[in-house]
């Protein structure tokens, strides 16, 4: 049973959340200026509930009365609860409630993203203002869009959980003002970050010093906290201003390899290796391995393994996903590492939805030492993101003929289509012919029923100008489940087909998910790590897709894009 609401405060906001979703719903603007009227004439009268309601005082103010809004004010009083409320909320997913609590982010603004983009959730929002999606909007601009953007940053801080940039970066940056305090003699990255997990809840940092209570007097100094949660001399926490949390530990040179491998986790394994450890009397904490009261002497983390039976085990690999057993037997391959890709796909530009000119884009790709681009706007029927009508992709064309004549890095032209309901491409033949290559994505029409949307895409498959699969699962990490569909079922149609996966390497994405990743892996089929770039910032996010191919256990053979230029020109023209 709900307790009954006696905060004035809190029936308040709740006649302005009626008054907004009856907004939504296209109610009569009277109806909705009497529940904000109703609001106005609470706050204004300096009575409490408890005086209003028992009393029938409720019913002689002006602009609440003794209609409908005193009704719900009585209900909500003696019952913490309103049917009209309940039965306006249901008409709304539950996610759609996190907008409104973004600074200057109003009804009637909601209302255009609800209704225009489909935002339904603070996650949804944050991906269509990376993608630019509100510029062109009514009652926005680019201006407004990076407020909305910063507006999320502040929600975001108070939720506890993290996409994998961000704690990367503010790891970095903390690692950098680490490392100029005096006594640092080695310092690393652990936890989740380490792991390369996509979520993460905090920032785990492991330093050993020859003077550990300078090194936490200067951790809990951080320009960059925001509140000190804890200071000692061993370990202190500290709240960031972009969010997580982060833990310091220190530690001497000689604990530094067992505390390294002890918070790097995950639980799940260290639990696994700490079962097996006692089995053969020997102890594992974050001080060493212990044989009795003995210490075990262990230069570095491969030496732990070593100890107890085992080839090493890559950071990325210990989510107790059967690496123990495998490492029991064998070494591990090498994962592929990021200075292994020779080009991407994937790449917006402002002919649809980019910030940055097609120039801008093939600089930055050359920037980072690639060998070739591929270029892929959206198609014509993504109106949303200015999708490419055959005359744009004519003229895109010429401009991509022109730059290739000034740049060193081999550009490819692409084209992300929209795979149709029907699993139609968004061209006919004779223009799909045209592209060097093909990424196949769905956008719409995401709650079709598992059967029908992994027909949809199979047939996308069977299509001869497809190239890759594009964000397989459509999902938004901390906003959107990816849609109902038998991922197994299309790798295999892809190993037939010789199709592409995806590793859509976008912090907001990182899909495919790892774990499925490894079936595709055991299937041989090939993966692309593409960054799915709508700016020049946004070429740098193949890192994260590296990081979750290293967790899939995928080596440099399993990735399309680590193919030296003359190689990819082959496979590319294979699939004309």
């Amino acid at each position: 049973m709900k307790k009954p609401i006696r905060d004035k405060s809190e029936a308040i906001e709740i006649l302005h959340e009626i008054a907004i979703l009856m907004e939504l719903k296209n109610e009569n603007i009277f109806k909705v200026r009497a529940f904000e009227n109703a609001a106005r004439v609470l706050e204004g009268d300096p009575r409490d509930l408890a005086a209003l309601v028992p009393t029938g005082e409720l019913e002689k103010l002006k602009g609440i009365g003794a209609g409908h809004i005193a009704r719900i004010l009585r209900e909500l009083y003696e019952k913490g609860k309103s049917k009209d409320w309940e039965e306006l909320r249901k008409s709304f997913p539950q996610t759609l409630f996190e907008l409104f609590r973004i600074p200057g982010l109003g009804p009637k603004k909601v209302k255009v993203l609800y209704e225009k983009l489909g935002i339904q959730s603070l996650g949804e929002l944050e991906y269509a203002c990376q993608e630019n999606r509100l510029m062109d909007l009514d009652g926005f601009g680019t201006k407004s869009q990076q407020k909305v953007l910063e507006g999320i940053q502040r929600v975001k801080r108070t939720q506890g959980t993290y996409l994998i940039d961000v704690g990367m970066q503010e790891a970095s940056k903390l690692v950098t003002y680490l490392k100029k305090q005096k006594g640092v003699t080695r310092i690393e990255v652990a936890g989740s970050i380490r792991r390369a997990k996509e979520i993460i809840k905090d920032i785990d940092i492991l330093v050993s010093a020859n003077n550990s209570k300078a090194v936490h007097d200067a951790f809990v100094k951080y320009p960059e906290a925001q509140t000190i949660v804890a200071h000692g001399d061993t370990k202190s926490s500290i709240a960031l201003r972009a969010g997580p949390n982060c833990d310091l530990r220190t530690v001497s040179e000689k604990e530094f390899p067992a505390a390294l491998y002890y918070f790097t986790g995950s639980k799940e394994h260290n639990v696994a290796m700490r079962t097996l450890a006692k089995r053969k009397g020997i102890k594992i904490n974050e001080y060493g391995l212990f044989k009795g009261n003995r210490l075990i002497p262990c230069k570095d983390e491969a030496a732990i393994f070593e100890t107890l039976g085992f080839h090493y085990v890559p950071p990325e690999a210990r989510e107790n996903t059967g690496e123990i057993e495998f490492a029991a037997k064998k070494p591990f391959p090498r994962f592929i590492e990021e200075s292994e890709l020779r080009g991407t796909f994937h790449v917006h530009t402002t002919y649809s939805d980019g910030l940055a000119s097609l120039e801008k884009m093939v600089e930055a790709a050359q920037d980072l030492g690639l060998e070739y681009v591929g270029i892929s706007d959206h198609s014509q029927s993504a109106k949303y993101a200015k999708g490419l009508e055959p005359a744009r992709l004519r003229l895109q064309w010429k401009e991509i003929e022109a730059l290739q004549k000034r740049v060193k890095i081999r550009i490819f032209r692409g084209i992300e289509s929209d795979i149709l309901p029907d699993g139609k491409l968004d061209y006919p033949d004779s223009i799909l012919s045209q592209f060097d290559f093909v990424i196949g994505s769905v956008h719409s029409r995401f709650n079709i029923p598992e059967k029908e949307m992994t027909e949809r895409i199979r047939r996308a498959i069977q299509n001869k100008f497809l190239t890759f699969v594009g964000h397989p699962t459509g999902r938004l990490l901390l906003a959107r489940d990816g849609y109902a569909v038998n991922l197994t079922a299309l790798i295999d149609e892809a190993k037939d087909a010789g199709v592409v996966m995806e590793v859509n390497a976008n912090p907001h994405r990182l899909d495919l998910d790892w774990r499925i990743l490894s079936y595709a892996r055991k299937k041989g089929v090939l993966v692309s790590i593409n960054p799915d770039a709508h700016s020049v910032e946004g070429m740098k996010d193949l890192r994260y897709g590296v990081g979750i191919a290293r967790k899939a256990w995928l080596t440099k053979d399993d990735v399309l894009n680590t193919l030296p230029l003359k190689e990819i020109d082959k496979f590319l023209k294979k699939r004309r």
